[in-house]
């Protein structure tokens, strides 16, 4: 098997130098601990039901 170069010591801590720095994208969506807090206030504090109303 040949030696590839995966690891190697002459490479440490180099290549995040080397990679292009991106703007993060907006979120769609809110975070995971707004969410979550939104849904306990529907089900909880408001008292809404999962699930369409039938009328």
């Amino acid at each position: 098997m040949p030696r590839g170069t995966h690891g190697a010591l002459n490479k440490a801590g180099k290549v995040r130098s080397l990679t292009s720095k991106i703007e993060r994208r907006p979120r769609k969506n809110p975070s995971p601990r707004v969410k979550i807090r939104a849904v306990y206030k529907r089900r909880f504090i408001l008292g809404i039901e999962p699930g369409q109303v039938v009328k």
